[in-house]
């Protein structure tokens, strides 16, 4: 079994969601800016993104812990 690209992206997607509300709610507990939270927010989400994706279709070519049912 092994997950298609377009799950890769949804779980991305909606892992990075909840992640970046995290993280700009903390840039702004600790500023006190929400110009600051949110570009904050916004870097993270890209780079964050994008590092996510690789790290999951890499782990796609591991065959290490996983199970074949026949």
């Amino acid at each position: 079994m092994h997950a298609t690209r377009s799950r890769s992206i949804a779980k991305a997607l909606t892992w990075r969601v909840i992640a970046t509300l995290t993280t700009a709610s903390l840039a702004y507990i600790f500023t006190g800016d929400i110009d600051t939270a949110i570009k904050v927010g916004a870097f993270d989400v890209i780079i964050k993104l994008a590092f996510y994706y690789l790290h999951e279709r890499g782990w796609e070519m591991v065959e290490w812990g996983t199970v074949t049912t026949s």
